[in-house]
């Protein structure tokens, strides 16, 4: 009997020996997997996170690429459909004025008084063979003159020199030589018009003084007049209308023409083409 009980303490032992055994080897197994499954996700993390960072790289690229597509086409429309928009967007606007060019008649029209370059207009037929004789009375000296100065296609030389003492200065008595030319647009207008009276003239030749002290006390004289070139007359038709006297001489369109209504009178002169 006590054999029995010592082989069956003996069988107990070497069983709980194994039991303990197996154990421990059951134990280790399961470190050795938790230790192998807790090290793989370790190493599975530290492996995604260059692929993380490379997609957010790519991502982001991605991202710039088609923002910078986006700008492109955008500009693109911009320029394709509003060019001028564009321009006037980069530049301030200007605004383009064009001077016009000034030719040297319409400098000689300013010194002479005129406004305007007078239209050219159709010339009247003209008599060109009729001896041509002028009546004429001076307002301020109250002289009176008759005198034909051309015929035969020339003119009179005593004629002339009757018309330069009757067309003096009537401030100084100054004379000088009278543009022929004058008398003939004079004559021409008296023809046109259908006058055959006395011509009354206001102002003839001016001496430089005369001329600067008158427009000094005038605005309507000019400081360089071509009355003080013996090419200029102050004229009226009396019972013709002004505006008649200036319709004439304009369509002769052989000198300078001014209209002065409120005083009465026209100016006839030589100088350039011109109208006020």
């Amino acid at each position: 009997m006590r054999s029995f009980l010592l082989s069956l303490t003996v069988v107990v032992a070497l069983a709980g020996t194994a039991v303990f055994h197996s154990k421990d080897a059951s134990a280790g197994n399961t470190k050795s997997t938790s230790g192998i499954s807790s090290k793989k996700p370790a190493t599975q993390t530290q492996a995604s996170r260059p692929v993380t960072q490379r997609a957010s790289v790519s991502r982001s690229t991605q991202r710039n690429t088609v923002r910078r597509a986006k700008a492109q086409t955008t500009k693109t429309t911009t320029k394709a459909t509003t060019p001028a928009a564009a321009k006037s967007s980069s530049k301030p606007a200007t605004r383009t004025t064009t001077r016009k060019r000034t030719t040297p008649q319409d400098l000689r029209a300013s010194r002479y008084g005129g406004f305007a370059p007078a239209p050219v207009e159709a010339p009247p037929v003209l008599d060109t063979t009729s001896p041509r004789s002028l009546s004429l009375v001076n307002v301020n000296t109250q002289e009176v003159l008759s005198v034909t100065y051309w015929s035969n296609g020339a003119y009179h030389r005593d004629a002339l020199n009757k018309l330069n003492h009757f067309l003096r200065d009537s401030q100084n008595a100054a004379e000088t030589e009278m543009d022929p030319l004058l008398f003939d647009v004079l004559w021409h207008t008296m023809q046109i018009v259908g006058f055959g009276g006395s011509v009354e003239v206001l102002s003839a030749y001016r001496s430089p003084s005369t001329n600067a002290w008158l427009a000094s006390v005038s605005r309507g004289v000019a400081r360089d007049s071509q009355h003080m070139n013996g090419n200029a007359m102050d004229i009226r038709f009396p019972g013709v209308p002004v505006f008649k006297i200036r319709q004439a001489a304009r369509a002769l369109n052989m000198g300078g023409v001014g209209f002065y209504p409120r005083s009465g009178f026209v100016h006839l002169d030589t100088g350039p083409v011109r109208y006020w």
